[in-house]
């Protein structure tokens, strides 16, 4: 029996972890259905390549065939180990724009304003560069400059100057539009995952109990108060009681597919799966979003980039010995150096395209090694907006079974209208004339792709996932909607979600940082619940027909 049980050992849980078991009266136990994050490759940020392969530290999810994407079925790479995604990912420090979380708070989500956030991104954040009004020093998350990158990376910046966007040196500051280098969760050159930065200093803490490779099955409920876990290490079934809440911090992917194994979902898909329904709340699984994003890759005519090629391999035992006695080098390259914000038109009133400069060739995620062998540099070409929405379901009522993905990318069709726009300034930047000294043949999507229709059919044949999935679970008080803005599940007790799924909205940038600061504002939530009588919370539909979807709910519940 513990007082707090957390599901998922990834960005959000482990800041959960961490934050709640500081007051050592309250015990806590964190389930990780990954490894402990010991492999080396974790922390060595290059080791990204090799996590993108890795069998046992990657959910290595796919989604259903996508209809818009000529019918393929997209990998989804996850992190499965502590720190999650946070212990895979290109380490990028982006928070969003201000203007998204505005929007969240005018959905109804009192607290989750711009301002009502920001003191919990600075309450996480260690900025190197000191602080600011936008920044935080101490905080357990480690953020650097990078070390040293790429001569190709300073070429792009200029490139796009060269093109009219500004230069920008904090896109977590005053201003999100421009390009420049992004900020890092590193720390002497490693990666800084919330496993190294908020659970390493918890670990010592005899109130907190971190089980690993702990496979959750289904919350325990006694009527409609959540009360436990059942999960599965290895071949064994096993319990874990919580005296005060159960939290699901398991993913836009994998929190509401444990919803839903647990009878908390749309009632005749669960009963169609064979589930007993527990609470019917159509929204669990719906709402998916993510950036998708598409590469242009350059050859590049001088020996500078960072790709397999026969001078890097030749100084792969100096890199070696740099990264471990000084944290620089090769070994320290982060997933994207250089990027930035743009508007695709005059008319957009804030940037609606985001760019990934990588010194290398890239294709597939890194899946494909032979594009990366040679000298080239990419630049990936992202969505920040999409209109599409896809959803998350049951493959089966097994809970081992994987979650089945319909992403519906392009489904809205002004999200593929954006994308040939941001093509086009994509290849305009890799155009400009700082490139001259670098540029080789286009290789993707090649000279003959010119017209918008071919374009669309490059998108189409090439884009894929930036790894950016949230919704699913998601935060307010309409017929859909999950959890509420204390993210405790609709009309359940001792039950809430803390993780990416509760964003009613994407973010307009990576979704780590905002993971951490969703986190740590919950932590606080939840102390605050301990302090003071629960309330009671039931969903109550809003808005045009509520009474008739009340008595929709009703009539759902006795099925």
């Amino acid at each position: 029996m513990f007082d707090y049980v957390i599901v998922g050992g990834g960005s959000a849980g482990c800041v959960l972890a961490s934050r709640l078991s500081e007051d050592p009266s309250i015990k806590v136990c964190l389930l990780e259905a990954g490894p402990a994050d010991t492999n080396p490759f974790i922390h060595m940020p290059m080791g990204i390549l090799w996590m993108m392969h890795s069998k046992v530290l990657n959910w290595n999810f796919r989604t259903a065939s996508e209809p818009q994407l000529n019918n393929r079925k997209l990998f989804w790479p996850r992190g499965r180990t502590l720190g999650g995604c946070s212990s895979s990912n290109a380490m990028l420090y982006t928070r969003g724009h201000a203007s998204d979380y505005d929007a969240w708070a005018n959905l109804g989500n009192a607290g989750w304003s711009y301002k009502d956030v920001l003191p919990y991104f600075k309450r996480a954040e260690n900025h190197e560069a000191g602080p600011s009004k936008y920044h935080g020093v101490g905080g357990p998350l480690n953020v650097a400059q990078q070390r040293n990158p790429n001569v190709l990376t300073s070429t792009f910046i200029q490139a796009g100057i060269q093109c009219g966007i500004p230069h920008n040196d904090d896109f977590n500051g005053a201003e999100q539009e421009g390009v420049g280098l992004y900020e890092v969760t590193q720390k002497n050159g490693r990666r800084w995952s919330t496993a190294a930065g908020y659970l390493r200093m918890a670990s010592g803490r005899p109130n907190l109990t971190v089980i690993t490779e702990a496979h959750a099955r289904r919350v325990l409920f006694e009527g409609s108060t959540a009360i436990g876990i059942e999960f599965q290490r290895k071949d064994q079934i096993e319990e874990v009681f919580a005296a005060r809440e159960v939290i699901l911090s398991a993913g836009a992917i994998q929190s509401p597919q444990l919803l839903m194994l647990s009878g908390v979902g749309n009632a005749p898909e669960l009963k169609a799966k064979d589930i007993a329904l527990v609470k019917h709340l159509p929204g669990v699984g719906k709402n998916l979003q993510d950036h998708l994003d598409v590469l242009v890759v350059n050859k590049c005519t001088q020996s500078v980039s960072a790709g397999f090629t026969l001078k890097n391999f030749l100084r792969g035992a100096w890199e070696i010995f740099r990264y471990y006695t000084a944290g620089k080098g090769l070994l320290t390259m982060v997933g994207a150096e250089g990027g930035g914000f743009a508007k695709t038109s005059p008319q957009e009133r804030v940037p609606d395209v985001q760019f990934h400069f990588n010194p290398l060739r890239l294709s597939n995620h890194g899946l494909d090694l032979a594009f990366l062998l040679g000298d080239g540099y990419s630049l990936h070409v992202c969505d920040l907006r999409p209109k599409s929405r896809g959803e998350i379901t049951l493959a089966s009522n097994d809970p081992m079974d994987k979650a089945h993905i319909n992403a519906n990318y392009l489904s809205a069709p002004q999200d593929m209208e954006r994308m040939v726009k941001a093509v086009k300034l994509a290849r305009k930047i890799l155009a400009a004339p700082a490139f001259n000294p670098y540029r080789g043949e286009e290789m993707r999507p090649s000279l003959q792709c010119q017209s918008d229709e071919e374009i669309r059919q490059f998108i189409r044949e090439r884009a894929e996932t930036i790894y950016h999935p949230v919704g699913t679970c998601k935060m307010g008080n309409d017929f859909m909607a999950v959890v509420d803005d204390e993210l405790r599940v609709h009309g359940l007790k001792n039950l809430r979600v803390v993780d990416a799924s509760i964003m009613p909205l994407l973010v307009a940038g990576n979704t780590n940082a905002p993971t951490v600061m969703i986190a740590e504002k919950a932590s606080e939530m939840i102390k605050q619940a301990r302090r003071t009588p629960q309330r009671a919370h039931v969903a109550a539909p809003t808005g045009q027909g509520s009474r008739e979807l009340q008595h929709e709910v009703k009539e759902l519940e006795t099925v």
